[in-house]
């Protein structure tokens, strides 16, 4: 089970945050490697691929989410580009931002828009 757990994650991770996921798993290999492989057969193989909810609003869900913990930035960037590769809009992304103002407030949602803006930079979408 966990082999296929492992496979479908992997093929998951790489379908939504593509080359991000790649360096985020490569990064936990020498402190913390369970911890990659958890990351990928729990919330890849196991959340991200169950079929009531499009790859699309698991990102919406997951973009509000890691703003509203705030202090997630790195996360946020790694998922912002996950939405991107999933056809959200960037138009979408800082909507969604927008739409936490009234129950994160602005510092956390400032917080996500720079990142974005970061991320839209780099794959020159500004």
């Amino acid at each position: 089970m966990s082999d296929t757990r492992y496979t479908r994650g992997l093929k998951k991770l790489l379908e939504i945050d593509g080359e991000g996921g790649e360096k985020v798993i490569s990064s936990l290999e020498n402190i913390a490697p369970d911890l990659g492989k958890y990351i990928i057969e729990f919330a890849f193989g196991d959340i991200y691929s169950r079929e009531t909810l499009s790859l699309k609003e698991r990102e919406f869900i997951t973009l509000s989410s890691l703003l509203t913990v705030g202090g997630c930035e790195a996360q946020l960037e790694v998922h912002i580009n996950a939405a991107l590769n999933v056809q959200i809009t960037p138009q979408e992304i800082i909507e969604i931002f927008l739409q936490c103002i009234p129950y994160t407030g602005f510092p956390k949602v400032l917080n996500a828009v720079f990142v974005a803006k970061k991320v839209f930079s780099q794959r020159t979408i500004l």
